[in-house]
Order: structure tokens, then C-alpha cells, then sequence
């Protein structure tokens, strides 16, 4: 597992300070409540009393690993606290049998219908999880053709249907300055399918700008038409990255966000999705899952949140994110098993070939 920035394991504390560290922070996750040292020393396996346990947290305090909301407070996990415990003292959890047949039944039903899929991973993980699910789509610009058609609607409107290598279906709407007939579409469809199967979107659209200005495609009407038709979903396409979030409200049920300020700055950064796919984009530059922890996102609407992340192949060359929003209060191994089991199974069901 990777994470955001560096890793606190650089300065280790030592075992009986890593076991209360944990042992704050399982409670802590567990009530939302400051933890005491008399909670913590009913728990100790060393049977240590509560003034030795006060006093190393204490020193795990001085040291910015736990905070003091109150004097007479127990401590609760910083973000340094919780970094020290996602990069090294996490047990890891497998997913019940019973999450797995959800999870897998529902994927192997939509998996070859990208758009339905986007669709459902978010509510499984915003199901499974209690927090936010999130799903992001590789950039449309690095999707390998295999197929493309055209189908008049009415006012000015064609549907696009594109199916790439990996027999990923999807959709979109293009408006149009003309009328086509649905033959002519056919046609700029089965060009496009000839000339260019097997290059990207991003090379086919540099195909079509080089086409526009030849002289043949001004007089001839089926390169006109594959011109228009091609550039102006291209257009649209070429950085688009979906977000599909699920489960905002769970977020509402956290102590955490009770302040109405804290959860309107929330809702507005929920709401300002390319500043979302930017931020989450960071968590492709390594495999595996990552965990941003609260001040890691630089986001100060987010700064009582975390995200667990993890990058999915669509083929050898794009990726997109699956992952969860939840409070720094969050079950950490479960949502990494969650995230970790889905991302697999998407990838694999996506890389297969199409039957």
C-alpha cells in the first residue's frame, strides 16, 4: 500500500507506544469519543496501569501523533496518527463471502456495459461501506477503437455509440448544425470503423483535423460528414473524466460534519467535480491502494475527510479510480478491502476479452 507524501514510519515510536497508538485510534473509530488512559489500560496486554498509560500518551501527543480536544479529555488520532497507522500497524481483512457474491454479481452483469457500470460500483461501495463510493473513468482520449455508429435523433441531435478494445460501451449526445440522414451516418460510422480501428481517440482526432484541411474533404460528402461528425464528438470527449459519486449523505451522519458551515463548504466541494478529479487523479501515480488522510488533500473542505483509492485498468495504456470518501474516522482495513477487492475485479472483468 502507498499513500500520499512521506511516510511517519521514518521516525518509529516504540511497541508499547504503537499499541496504544492503535489502541486510541480502534476505540476512537469505533465511538467518535476522546479515549482515556483507564479506557486504554483495560485493554493493555502488558496490564499496564493508568498512569503509565497516561503518560506515554502523553508523549504521543508532545510528539503529534495524538491530540487533546479538552484538558480533561481523553486524546484522539491526528492526522499523523492516523498516517502512522494506515502505513504500518493496519491489520489487513478479507471481505465475507456474502460481500463477495454481491459484489461479483453485480459487476458480472454490467461490466461489458461501461456506462451502467460507472453507474452501479458506487452505490456497492456507498452501500458496503457507509460512506461515499466514487467511480472515475480513464481520459476518453486514451480508449482504442473497435467500434463506432452514428443514430439520428430529432431537433439537430446524433447519439454516438463507442465500443472500445476491451468491448467498453459508451454513449453521447452530439448536437449538430445539419440534419443527417440515418444511411449517411451509417456510412460516417463504417469510415471511421475502416480507417482508423485499433488508434486512440486523441490519434483518430489528430487524423480528422489533418483531413479538414483537404481540399477533397470540402466537396466529398462522406468526408464531410465523417469530419463534422467525428471532431465534434471527439471534441467533447478528448479530456472528459467522469465522476460518479454516491452516498453523500452518509457523510451527514457523522458527528464530525454536524457544523452546517463544515458541511456546506462539503457539499460545494461534492458539487465542483473537476476540482474532485483532479485531486483523486493524484492517487493514479502508483498501484495498489492509496489513503490520502485529511490536511494530505490540501483541500481545507475536506480536511475531516479521507479517501481510500485505487487505479483500475480499461486496457494496457488507460486507467481510471475507484475508491471512498469517508471521515478520518473511517474502518481503514475495511474500506482497503473493499476498494482493493473492486478494483481488481473491474480491471480483470474490463481487460478480458470480450466474449
Amino acid at each position: 500500500m502507498s499513500a500520499k507524501g512521506g511516510s511517519t514510519q521514518e521516525n518509529p515510536i516504540d511497541a508499547r507506544a504503537e499499541e496504544i497508538l492503535k489502541r486510541v485510534i480502534v476505540n476512537y473509530i469505533l465511538t467518535g469519543e476522546p479515549v482515556g488512559s483507564r479506557t486504554i489500560a483495560k485493554l493493555s496486554r502488558e496490564g499496564l496501569s493508568p498512569a503509565s498509560v497516561r503518560n506515554v500518551m502523553a508523549d504521543l501527543e508532545e510528539t503529534g501523533f495524538l491530540a487533546q480536544p479538552h484538558t480533561s479529555a481523553g486524546r484522539i488520532p491526528t492526522d499523523k496518527g492516523y498516517r502512522y497507522y494506515v502505513d504500518g500497524l493496519l491489520d489487513p481483512v478479507r471481505l465475507s463471502q456474502r460481500d463477495k457474491t454481491l459484489i461479483d454479481e453485480s459487476l458480472s452483469r454490467v461490466a461489458s456495459e461501461f456506462g451502467e457500470a460507472m453507474e452501479i460500483i458506487p452505490k456497492i461501495l456507498s452501500r458496503l461501506s457507509r460512506h461515499v463510493g466514487y467511480v472515475i473513468t480513464p481520459p476518453i482520449r486514451e480508449a482504442v477503437l473497435k467500434h463506432i455508429e452514428f443514430v439520428s435523433l430529432q431537433e439537430k441531435r446524433v447519439l454516438c455509440v463507442f465500443v472500445d478494445r476491451s468491448g467498453v460501451v459508451s454513449h453521447r449526445m452530439i448536437e449538430v448544425e445539419e440534419e443527417y440522414a440515418q444511411a449517411d451516418l451509417d456510412r460516417a460510422g463504417r469510415y471511421l470503423v475502416e480507417e482508423f480501428t485499433g488508434l486512440t481517440l486523441g490519434d483518430i482526432r489528430a487524423r480528422l483535423v489533418g483531413l479538414m484541411v483537404q481540399e477533397k474533404a470540402a466537396f466529398d460528402v462522406l468526408l464531410k460528414s465523417v469530419v463534422n461528425l467525428g471532431t465534434r464528438y471527439l471534441n467533447a470527449e478528448q479530456d472528459e473524466r467522469r465522476l460518479v459519486l454516491e452516498g453523500t449523505t452518509n457523510i451527514m451522519k457523522h458527528p464530525e460534519f454536524a457544523d452546517m458551515d463544515t458541511m456546506r463548504r462539503l457539499f460545494e466541494t461534492f458539487e465542483e467535480k473537476q476540482h474532485l478529479v483532479n485531486l483523486l487523479d493524484r492517487c493514479l501515480d502508483a498501484p495498489g491502494v492509496r489513503i490520502v488522510i485529511g490536511s494530505e488533500t490540501d483541500d481545507p473542505a475536506l480536511k475531516n475527510l479521507a479517501l481510500v483509492a485505487s487505479p483500475y485498468q480499461v486496457d494496457e495504456r488507460s486507467s481510471g479510480i475507484v475508491g471512498l470518501l469517508g471521515p478520518t474516522r473511517m474502518e481503514y482495513e475495511r474500506a482497503v478491502a473493499l476498494v482493493d477487492y473492486i478494483s481488481r475485479l473491474l480491471s480483470s472483468l474490463l481487460t478480458s476479452p470480450p466474449h
